[in-house]
């Protein structure tokens, strides 16, 4: 177990990493990589690493994904169907050298069935800097917050189209290390064009916080990254990302991608 951490997770590590890119005049770029959905996924970490991730978003498999669409479905069940487990995933990454930030995506149902003390302090020795947890309410989040707060793991909350401006305010106020403005109702998965509330619901966080807000959900190519980042400090981007490694691309493929994605926002 960890020390406790004395300094606020409001200024976490991940948080002043991703402000001083923001303050800089970059775009933020958050690739999600499933982890286990491969063999090589240390290496696909590393791979879009190098190629200009600000931070990465990595999966943790669950039987039921509620917000998860077809392509990362797919993911975690190939990811389950190898055998892989929570503490499979944080003994890799504690071994992996991946360069940036690392958050944690999962169901709170594994995070309860761990222990949310034990979670915590997991996350921490693995290097993983943050939490997303899409199923835990801000009603309950309290239990889980104390706990990441006491590891030093920043907690990521995600703000939606239909959250009404009172409630916008208080997810922007307990955010820690960026808010995830989801940019479309629904489960995830690649899309035509962008939603016509992305750019809405970060103009309306942004009233609230000056954390860096990342839209995702229904990002998938360099325009859509761009158009969002006309407001938002950057992207988060999955399933476009997903369904290239469900394709077999590797490493290289997913490098290539997201190097696009890098381009078309800018260094």
């Amino acid at each position: 177990m960890p020390k406790a951490v004395t300094e606020s997770a409001e200024s976490g590590e991940m948080e002043r990493a991703l402000r001083a890119r923001r303050d800089g005049g970059s775009k933020l770029l958050m690739p999600y990589v499933m982890a286990g959905m491969v063999e090589d996924w240390v290496e696909v970490l590393q791979a879009v690493a190098a190629s200009g991730a600000d931070a990465i978003e990595v999966g943790l498999p669950f039987s039921d994904p509620m917000i998860d669409g077809p392509v990362i479905q797919a993911a975690g069940l190939a990811a389950l169907e190898r055998g892989t487990t929570v503490r499979g995933v944080l003994d890799r990454l504690a071994t992996a050298e991946i360069g940036v930030p690392m958050v944690i995506m999962t169901y709170y149902n594994l995070v309860f069935r761990f222990g949310h003390r034990r979670f915590a302090a997991s996350l921490r020795e693995s290097g993983v800097k943050g939490a997303l947890i899409p199923d835990l309410s801000l009603e309950e989040l309290d239990p889980w917050a104390a706990a990441a707060g006491w590891a030093g793991v920043e907690t990521v909350l995600m703000v939606a189209p239909s959250s009404p401006p009172e409630r916008v305010a208080a997810i922007s106020a307990r955010a820690q290390g960026f808010v995830y403005a989801v940019a479309r109702m629904g489960v995830t998965g690649e899309r035509s064009a962008l939603d016509a509330h992305a750019l809405a619901v970060v103009r309306r966080t942004r009233q609230e916080t000056d954390l860096p807000i990342c839209a995702g959900i229904g990002i998938s190519n360099p325009d859509q990254a761009r158009e969002a980042c006309q407001v938002a400090d950057g992207v988060a981007v999955g399933s476009a990302l997903v369904r290239r490694l469900l394709d077999g691309e590797g490493p290289e493929g997913a490098a290539r991608f997201v190097a696009e994605l890098r381009g078309a926002l800018g260094p």
